[in-house]
């Protein structure tokens, strides 16, 4: 195939031998298959902002702190050099965030490094050897739909606890291998702490795999993992062990309108992006 023009520095520098195919075209990178020596990896070429149907919204950036305070007060004034950093910040976020994870125990692909906007990692696989699906391209028994979602619900509070909020997490952004669920897509990734968002992308995030799991074992769909487990983090009660029960009992209290007012515009624009996918999906 003809090289993409963003990889040919990396077969020129020897960290990749061959690119054999393009797997996807997302939101905001597309992803080929390379070959490093003997073995089959991902790059992930990142699209310029001004392509990226998801843009770099002002809630996902909060709270993520340069390590360099010219580079800072750069992307604050939105400069040209402000932007290009702005722009590294993203890619880079993706790459700490995996390896974040990974120490988490949290199964994420093996990143191999982010080389001027592309970002090589591991092909997750099936055990037939082809690409591993996403969960919205495969049927579940129940007791699998049942098993998934309790360790889906484990990976949610090891990367809490891990200090992260995914931020974009539906079943588009999760492979099935042989092993279970592989967690991907994460240059949104927000720092739990320090984003004033956070609460509400997490319960979004968690909501969206148990109506994902439901679908398959409805019994899910009445349990509040969600807010079981953002309670125990608030209260600094949650560990990687936490013992959660599915159960939440609400308090009664003065109604944040704003709060709800954006998690109400939030489950919308990820309602119409999932319907955008699906229907790119059947494009395909």
């Amino acid at each position: 195939m003809k090289i993409p023009k963003r990889l040919l520095p990396l077969l020129e520098d020897g960290l990749v031998d061959e690119v054999q195919r393009q797997l996807l075209s997302g939101k905001e990178a597309t992803v080929y298959v390379v070959r490093c020596g003997a073995e089959l990896r991902c790059a992930k070429v990142y699209k310029d902002v001004a392509q990226r149907s998801f843009k770099q919204a002002v809630e996902y950036r909060e709270g993520r702190k340069g390590r360099n305070s010219r580079r800072s007060r750069a992307m604050e004034k939105g400069s040209r050099f402000g932007r290009q950093q702005q722009e590294a910040s993203w890619h880079n976020a993706e790459v700490d965030a995996l390896y974040k994870l990974a120490a988490a125990d949290v199964r994420v692909p093996q990143p191999y490094g982010c080389i001027d906007g592309v970002l090589l990692m591991e092909l997750v696989t099936a055990e037939d050897g082809d690409v591993a699906p996403r969960l919205n391209d495969i049927e579940l028994a129940p007791e699998i739909a049942r098993e998934g979602h309790g360790l889906m619900m484990r990976y949610a509070v090891r990367m809490l606890c891990a200090g992260l909020v995914h931020g974009d997490l539906s079943e588009f952004n999760v492979l099935m291998d042989g092993a279970g669920p592989v967690i991907i897509d994460l240059p949104q990734a927000v720092d739990a702490a320090a984003n004033n968002h956070a609460k509400s992308m997490f319960l979004r995030d968690v909501n969206n795999m148990t109506r994902y799991y439901g679908q398959f074992a409805p019994e899910l769909l009445s349990t509040d993992y969600a807010n079981e487990i953002w309670a125990l983090y608030e209260a600094g009660e949650l560990n990687p062990d936490s013992v959660l029960t599915g159960q939440f009992e609400q308090t009664l209290e003065e109604a944040d309108v704003g709060s709800v007012l954006h998690e109400i515009s939030a489950a919308f624009e990820e309602e119409q992006e999932r319907l955008q996918r699906i229907s790119d999906a059947d494009d395909d």
